[in-house]
C-alpha cells in the first residue's frame, strides 16, 4: 500500500468520570496502560494510547473525567482534560447509556469543540430492557447532530471494531505521528505508577484513594531479566497510611501482589516490587507537590 494512503491523526476521550473513558483505550490498545477502578476520577493525567496498523496510526488521547473541581487538584484534572477539546481531528465524547442525559453538558462540550465528534454510548450492555437503548440514542440524537453514533460496551468488547474502523475512515491522510511498535509515548514508571494506584483504587476504602499518588522511586533492570521497582504510595493522613498498610501489612501486600502481576504483563519479565507508605499532609492542595508529579 503506497504512503499516500497511511492516515493519522489525534482522537481524544472526552467524558464524565466513570463512563468507562479508560476502559475502552484500554480495550482498543489490548493492554493496561490506564488506571481503571468503579470509582469516579481514578485518571487525573492526559495519556495518550497509540494503535498503529499497515494503514493507519490513531493516536487516542484519555482525558481525566469533566466534573465540578472544588480541589486544586481536581481543578488540575479538569483543565488538563479541556486542553485537548481543541488541535485533535476527531473527538469521542464517551456517554454511560444507562444514566440519564446530561443536557446541559452534551452542549457545552459540543460548542467548544473544533472537531467532529463521534458520541460514543458505552455500558449497552447494561441497558435494560434493550429496546431502551432507542430511546437513549434518539434522545442524542436532539441534542447534537453526531456524524456518529456508536453503542459499545469496553468492558465486554462488543463493537469496538467498529467504532476504531469508524475512527480511522476519518482520520486525515499523513505519515506516522510515532514510531510504530509503541502503546504510548508515557514513560514505562510512569505505567507502573498507574497500575500501582489503580490496585488502591479498587481495594481501599472509598475516602482514601483520591488522596493517593504514586511515585515510582527506582526502576532498575538486572544482570537476570529481573527488574526491581521501588515505589512510594503518598497519603495525606496517618490513617489512610494505616489502612494502605493494614493489620500486619496485609493490605500493602495485598496491593503489591496485584499491582505485580500487572506490571510482569506489562514489561514482560518478572519484577521484584517493593512498596513504601509516606504522609505528606494536604498534598493535593499544595502548588510544588502537585507540579512535580505532574498535575500542574
Amino acid at each position: 500500500m503506497s504512503d499516500s494512503t497511511y492516515k493519522a491523526g489525534f482522537v481524544s476521550i472526552i467524558g464524565r468520570p466513570n463512563v468507562g473513558k479508560s476502559t475502552l483505550l484500554n480495550r482498543i490498545l489490548g493492554e493496561k496502560i490506564v488506571a481503571v477502578s468503579d470509582k469516579p476520577q481514578t485518571t487525573r493525567n492526559v495519556i495518550r494510547g497509540i494503535l498503529s496498523d499497515e494503514t493507519s496510526q490513531i493516536v487516542f488521547v484519555d482525558t481525566p473525567g469533566i466534573h465540578t473541581a472544588r480541589t486544586r487538584i481536581n481543578r488540575a484534572m479538569v483543565d488538563a482534560a479541556m486542553t485537548v477539546v481543541t488541535g485533535i481531528d476527531l473527538m469521542l465524547l464517551v456517554v454511560d447509556a444507562t444514566q440519564k442525559i446530561e443536557e446541559a453538558f452534551i452542549k457545552d462540550i459540543c460548542g467548544k469543540s473544533g472537531a467532529p465528534i463521534y458520541l460514543v454510548l458505552n455500558k449497552i450492555d447494561q441497558v435494560t430492557p434493550k429496546e431502551k437503548l432507542f430511546t437513549v440514542i434518539e434522545g442524542y440524537t436532539r441534542l447534537y447532530d453526531f456524524p456518529e453514533i456508536i453503542p459499545i460496551s469496553a468492558q465486554s468488547g462488543s463493537n469496538i471494531e467498529r467504532l476504531v474502523d469508524l475512527v480511522r475512515e476519518h482520520l486525515p491522510e499523513g505519515e506516522a505521528l510515532f514510531p510504530d511498535d509503541i502503546l504510548t509515548d508515557l514513560p514505562e514508571k510512569f505505567i507502573v505508577a498507574e497500575l500501582i494506584r489503580e490496585k488502591v483504587f479498587r481495594l481501599t476504602n472509598r475516602e482514601v484513594p483520591y488522596g493517593t499518588a504514586v511515585v515510582v522511586e527506582a526502576f532498575a533492570e538486572r544482570e537476570n531479566g529481573l527488574v526491581a521497582i521501588n515505589a512510594t504510595i503518598m497519603v495525606e493522613r496517618d490513617s489512610h497510611k494505616g489502612i494502605i498498610i493494614g493489620k500486619k501489612g496485609v493490605m500493602l501486600k495485598k496491593i503489591g501482589e496485584q499491582a505485580r502481576r500487572d506490571i510482569e504483563r506489562l514489561l514482560g519479565t518478572k519484577v521484584y516490587l517493593e512498596l513504601f507508605v509516606q504522609v505528606q499532609e494536604r498534598w493535593t492542595e499544595r502548588t510544588a507537590m502537585l507540579r512535580e508529579l505532574g498535575y500542574e
